[in-house]
Protein backbone atom coordinates (compact mmCIF):
# COMPACT_ATOMS: atom_id res chain seq x y z
CA UNK A 1 0.00 0.00 0.00
CA UNK A 2 1.33 3.34 -0.41
CA UNK A 3 1.84 6.25 2.52
CA UNK A 4 -1.95 8.06 1.72
CA UNK A 5 -3.27 4.55 1.84
CA UNK A 6 -1.73 3.73 4.96
CA UNK A 7 -2.26 7.23 6.77
CA UNK A 8 -5.79 6.81 5.70
CA UNK A 9 -6.90 3.50 6.95
CA UNK A 10 -4.75 4.30 10.74
CA UNK A 11 -6.60 6.72 13.24
CA UNK A 12 -6.32 7.27 16.75
CA UNK A 13 -7.61 3.79 18.19
CA UNK A 14 -9.69 4.22 21.18
CA UNK A 15 -10.08 1.06 22.80
CA UNK A 16 -7.38 -1.48 22.30
CA UNK A 17 -7.86 -5.82 22.84
CA UNK A 18 -5.53 -6.38 25.34
CA UNK A 19 -4.62 -9.86 24.24
CA UNK A 20 -2.96 -8.89 20.91
CA UNK A 21 0.75 -7.70 21.47
CA UNK A 22 2.58 -6.54 19.00
CA UNK A 23 5.85 -8.26 17.93
CA UNK A 24 9.73 -8.09 18.89
CA UNK A 25 10.09 -7.54 15.16
CA UNK A 26 7.44 -5.04 14.20
CA UNK A 27 8.09 -3.05 17.56
CA UNK A 28 11.45 -2.62 16.42
CA UNK A 29 10.77 -1.65 13.08
CA UNK A 30 8.67 0.68 14.32
CA UNK A 31 10.99 2.31 16.77
CA UNK A 32 13.68 2.55 14.27
CA UNK A 33 11.00 4.52 12.01
CA UNK A 34 11.08 6.74 15.09
CA UNK A 35 15.34 6.53 15.42
CA UNK A 36 15.77 7.48 11.70
CA UNK A 37 13.44 10.66 11.92
CA UNK A 38 15.81 14.24 11.08
CA UNK A 39 16.25 16.72 13.89
CA UNK A 40 18.22 20.05 14.20
CA UNK A 41 21.44 19.83 14.01
CA UNK A 42 21.12 15.95 14.03
CA UNK A 43 21.20 15.92 17.63
CA UNK A 44 18.56 14.14 18.20
CA UNK A 45 17.75 15.43 21.87
CA UNK A 46 15.24 13.03 22.75
CA UNK A 47 14.94 9.47 23.69
CA UNK A 48 11.94 7.05 23.77
CA UNK A 49 11.03 4.83 25.97
CA UNK A 50 9.17 1.45 25.59
CA UNK A 51 7.06 0.23 28.15
CA UNK A 52 5.80 -2.93 27.85
CA UNK A 53 5.44 -3.57 31.86
CA UNK A 54 2.12 -4.15 33.06
CA UNK A 55 2.46 -2.69 36.91
CA UNK A 56 4.53 0.43 35.43
CA UNK A 57 1.42 1.03 33.06
CA UNK A 58 -1.27 0.69 35.83
CA UNK A 59 1.10 3.32 37.46
CA UNK A 60 1.08 5.62 34.80
CA UNK A 61 -2.77 5.36 34.03
CA UNK A 62 -2.88 7.99 37.24
CA UNK A 63 -3.88 11.56 35.40
CA UNK A 64 -4.54 10.03 32.27
CA UNK A 65 -7.56 11.10 30.16
CA UNK A 66 -7.70 7.57 28.50
CA UNK A 67 -6.70 5.10 31.19
CA UNK A 68 -8.15 2.79 29.53
CA UNK A 69 -6.56 2.91 26.01
CA UNK A 70 -3.14 3.02 28.22
CA UNK A 71 -4.13 0.19 29.90
CA UNK A 72 -4.97 -2.22 27.39
CA UNK A 73 -2.37 -1.48 25.00
CA UNK A 74 0.73 -3.45 23.63
CA UNK A 75 3.24 -1.11 24.58
CA UNK A 76 3.49 2.68 25.93
CA UNK A 77 6.11 5.07 23.71
CA UNK A 78 7.30 7.87 25.86
CA UNK A 79 8.73 10.38 24.04
CA UNK A 80 10.87 12.29 26.41
CA UNK A 81 13.21 14.91 25.68
CA UNK A 82 16.57 16.88 27.15
CA UNK A 83 15.70 18.86 29.77
CA UNK A 84 18.75 21.42 28.38
CA UNK A 85 21.43 21.36 25.99
CA UNK A 86 25.07 21.83 27.37
CA UNK A 87 28.11 21.72 25.91
CA UNK A 88 28.96 18.28 27.04
CA UNK A 89 25.89 16.72 25.11
CA UNK A 90 26.62 18.17 21.79
CA UNK A 91 30.39 17.57 22.06
CA UNK A 92 29.29 14.25 22.52
CA UNK A 93 26.87 13.58 19.78
CA UNK A 94 29.36 14.90 17.60
CA UNK A 95 32.13 13.13 18.28
CA UNK A 96 29.74 9.69 17.83
CA UNK A 97 29.68 11.50 14.21
CA UNK A 98 32.99 11.56 12.84
CA UNK A 99 33.72 8.28 14.68
CA UNK A 100 31.08 6.60 12.70
CA UNK A 101 32.24 8.78 9.80
CA UNK A 102 36.24 8.05 10.24
CA UNK A 103 36.76 11.50 10.46
CA UNK A 104 38.99 13.60 13.41
CA UNK A 105 36.93 14.18 16.66
CA UNK A 106 36.57 18.13 16.33
CA UNK A 107 36.13 18.05 12.29
CA UNK A 108 32.76 19.71 12.78
CA UNK A 109 34.09 22.43 15.70
CA UNK A 110 33.73 25.37 13.66
CA UNK A 111 29.71 25.00 13.80
CA UNK A 112 29.55 23.03 17.25
CA UNK A 113 30.86 26.24 18.99
CA UNK A 114 28.17 28.48 16.84
CA UNK A 115 25.73 26.03 18.41
CA UNK A 116 26.85 26.00 21.54
CA UNK A 117 27.55 29.97 21.63
CA UNK A 118 23.56 30.36 20.62
CA UNK A 119 22.43 27.59 23.12
CA UNK A 120 24.74 28.87 26.13
CA UNK A 121 23.01 32.11 25.41
CA UNK A 122 19.42 30.92 25.92
CA UNK A 123 17.31 29.54 29.33
CA UNK A 124 16.98 25.58 30.10
CA UNK A 125 13.19 26.57 29.63
CA UNK A 126 13.84 27.54 26.13
CA UNK A 127 15.88 24.45 25.25
CA UNK A 128 13.22 21.89 26.51
CA UNK A 129 10.36 24.12 24.23
CA UNK A 130 13.10 23.34 21.21
CA UNK A 131 14.12 19.82 21.92
CA UNK A 132 9.95 18.86 23.11
CA UNK A 133 9.47 20.35 19.63
CA UNK A 134 11.82 17.48 17.87
CA UNK A 135 10.06 14.70 19.15
CA UNK A 136 6.96 14.87 17.37
CA UNK A 137 8.66 14.70 14.34
CA UNK A 138 9.74 11.22 15.29
CA UNK A 139 6.75 10.62 17.02
CA UNK A 140 5.14 11.21 13.24
CA UNK A 141 6.83 8.77 11.58
CA UNK A 142 6.42 5.85 14.28
CA UNK A 143 3.02 6.27 13.89
CA UNK A 144 3.35 5.99 9.64
CA UNK A 145 5.68 2.71 10.16
CA UNK A 146 2.52 1.35 12.49
CA UNK A 147 0.43 1.94 9.80
CA UNK A 148 2.26 0.55 7.04
CA UNK A 149 2.61 -2.52 9.26
CA UNK A 150 -1.37 -2.26 10.19
CA UNK A 151 -0.46 -1.70 13.83
CA UNK A 152 -3.06 0.69 15.74
CA UNK A 153 -1.64 3.89 16.99
CA UNK A 154 -3.29 6.37 19.54
CA UNK A 155 -0.60 9.23 20.15
CA UNK A 156 -1.79 11.09 23.40
CA UNK A 157 -0.91 14.63 25.01
CA UNK A 158 -3.65 13.27 27.84
CA UNK A 159 -1.26 12.45 30.79
CA UNK A 160 0.19 13.68 34.12
CA UNK A 161 3.77 14.48 32.82
CA UNK A 162 5.08 14.26 36.70
CA UNK A 163 3.49 11.19 37.06
CA UNK A 164 5.41 9.81 33.85
CA UNK A 165 8.27 11.17 34.72
CA UNK A 166 8.64 9.87 38.00
CA UNK A 167 7.80 6.66 37.73
CA UNK A 168 10.38 6.22 34.65
CA UNK A 169 12.96 8.41 36.24
CA UNK A 170 13.58 10.77 33.54
CA UNK A 171 14.97 13.45 35.70
CA UNK A 172 17.43 11.37 36.47
CA UNK A 173 18.28 10.50 32.77
CA UNK A 174 18.29 14.64 31.95
CA UNK A 175 14.81 14.02 30.35
CA UNK A 176 11.13 15.32 30.64
CA UNK A 177 8.20 13.44 28.93
CA UNK A 178 5.95 15.46 26.08
CA UNK A 179 4.09 12.95 24.60
CA UNK A 180 2.95 8.97 24.29
CA UNK A 181 2.34 6.52 21.76
CA UNK A 182 0.16 3.39 22.34
CA UNK A 183 0.59 0.51 20.41
CA UNK A 184 -1.13 -2.57 19.44
CA UNK A 185 -4.66 -4.06 17.90
CA UNK A 186 -8.18 -2.40 17.83
CA UNK A 187 -10.70 -3.89 19.85
CA UNK A 188 -13.31 -4.02 16.53
CA UNK A 189 -16.39 -4.32 19.16
CA UNK A 190 -15.58 -1.09 21.71
CA UNK A 191 -13.52 1.20 19.18
CA UNK A 192 -16.10 3.57 17.89
CA UNK A 193 -14.24 5.56 16.15
CA UNK A 194 -13.05 2.32 13.84
CA UNK A 195 -16.82 2.42 12.58
CA UNK A 196 -16.60 6.28 11.01
CA UNK A 197 -15.29 8.34 8.32
CA UNK A 198 -11.89 9.96 8.36
CA UNK A 199 -12.40 13.51 8.50
CA UNK A 200 -10.17 16.43 7.57
CA UNK A 201 -10.26 19.95 6.33
CA UNK A 202 -10.79 19.95 2.77
CA UNK A 203 -7.51 20.31 0.65
CA UNK A 204 -9.10 23.29 -0.82
CA UNK A 205 -9.33 24.77 2.60
CA UNK A 206 -6.10 22.93 4.19
CA UNK A 207 -3.54 24.32 1.25
CA UNK A 208 -2.68 28.00 1.17
CA UNK A 209 -1.16 28.91 -1.92
CA UNK A 210 0.29 32.45 -2.46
Amino acid sequence: MSLLEDLNWRHAVKAYDPTKKVSEKDLYTILEAARLAPTSSGLQPFRVIVVENQELKEKMVQGALNPEVMRDSSQVLVFAAWDHYSNEKIDKVYDHHTDVRELPRGRFGSYTDKIKEMYNAQTPEQHFAHTARQTYISLGLAMAQAAELKIDSTPAEGFSNEVVDQILGLKELGLKSVSLLYLGYRDEEKDWLSTMKKVRVPMEEFIIKK
